[in-house]
């Protein structure tokens, strides 16, 4: 149930991106690029949402807070189904944002508390959570082409809902709130542990602007490299969904990759490999082009699980979700401005800036993970 509800809180972020164009001739912009920054609220609360979710995790329970999450995250899709204007729909949009906040924060400190193996763990979760936004590509654009934009919010909508019903009556009560749990001893100076909040929180941020840039980018951005051979939103939005689906298996190699390497070297590599594909990708197109829109998808969800990977490793688990917490606001608020910027961004400049913009945000990462802790403190 966990696992699902992560590939349901990615699929409800991603339908507005899947079907802009369509959303935004309805309510009468010629451009989608006009309408994109009305989805901003969604991910500023996204991330701010998530100080207050951990928190609540934490200190009134993880499985409350689940329920919490299917239910409000329902209601608000059918909501968005609802409106009338931009605003209306910006101001949904912002209530099922602040819903969505509740999953990272609170869902995966649940499913990794006691397990043994937490990398692959995480890594499948994550696999699952991208399959979500390869489900929103290819699902939105049957939907719209179909039956309309607002049918793609209705049904994983009531989804949520039964999917809240099922949690309620199959995952037990908590016995005790996390953080009335018993404490676990560190074995890191208080100081290395400052530091790897402090790497976890920039390298998440550069982590975080990639995703929002290529997930809520990726569909435009394909159907200005391979025009004419993305025209029909069915035929884009399966190709966007292979895209993703292939991406996504990046997170299962590298969550099992966690458990058995020194995880210093392993992210480095992984954030080191995204600088060269953006660069190359600011010059192709066609199906050049579609190959390495493949590849670096596929190292920005190699990069998700090191995150998650850090907590579990150095945070004890009766603070995990307020640590999450205030990491995810700080990575989600900041860049959710790439979800403000990326229509003007792109009508000013075009889309091999943004890539190249890309490519200087996962240098930026890479030079961050240089200050990890020294590797013999880095073993699983």
């Amino acid at each position: 149930m966990l696992n699902l509800a992560h590939a349901l809180d990615h699929l409800v972020l991603l339908i507005f991106a899947a079907g802009v164009g369509t959303i935004a001739v309805e309510f009468g912009y010629s451009r989608w690029e006009y309408l994109m920054p009305f989805t901003a609220g969604a991910f500023l609360l996204f991330g701010l949402g998530a100080i207050p979710a951990g928190r609540l995790g934490d200190l009134w329970g993880r499985r409350a807070m689940m329920l919490v999450f299917f239910f409000g995250i329902g209601a608000a899709c059918l909501l968005v189904a609802t409106t009338q204007t931009a605003w209306q729909l910006a101001a949904a949009l912002t209530l099922m944002g602040a819903f969505a906040a509740i999953y990272h924060p609170v869902g995966i400190p649940m499913l990794v508390q006691g397990t043994s193996r937490p990398g692959a763990v995480i890594g499948f979760n994550g696999l699952v959570g991208n399959l979500g936004i390869a489900a929103a590509a290819v699902l939105t654009g049957f939907i719209i082409k179909y039956f309309g934009w607002r049918i793609a919010f209705v049904v994983p909508g009531i989804v949520a809902i039964v999917m809240g019903f099922i949690f309620a009556r199959v995952v037990p009560n908590e016995e005790l709130a996390p953080s009335k749990r018993a404490p676990r001893q560190s074995d890191l100076a208080p100081r290395d542990i400052a530091r790897v909040v402090l790497v976890l929180t920039l390298t998440s941020t550069c982590g975080s602007l990639l995703f929002n840039f290529t997930t809520n980018g990726n569909g435009e951005l394909m159907a200005d490299r391979m025009r004419g051979i993305t025209l029909d939103p069915a035929r884009l939005g399966l190709m966007l969904g292979a895209v993703y689906v292939v991406a996504s298996f990046s997170q299962l190699i590298v969550g099992r990759a966690i458990d058995r390497f020194p995880l210093k070297r392993l992210f480095m590599g992984i954030v080191l490999m995204q600088i060269p594909l953006f660069a190359m990708a600011v010059y192709a197109d066609g199906w050049i082009f579609y190959g390495l829109a493949i590849a670096f998808m596929a190292f920005v969800f190699g990069a998700i699980p090191f995150t998650d990977a850090l907590i579990v490793r150095y945070v004890d688990d009766r603070m995990r979700s307020r640590v999450a917490g205030v990491r995810l606001a700080i990575a989600f608020g900041v860049s959710s401005l790439a979800v403000w910027l990326l229509g003007p961004l792109v009508k000013a400049n075009g889309f091999g800036f943004l890539l190249g913009l890309m490519a200087a945000i996962a240098a930026v990462a890479a030079l961050a993970v240089v200050f990890l802790p020294k590797p013999h403190a880095d073993h699983p």
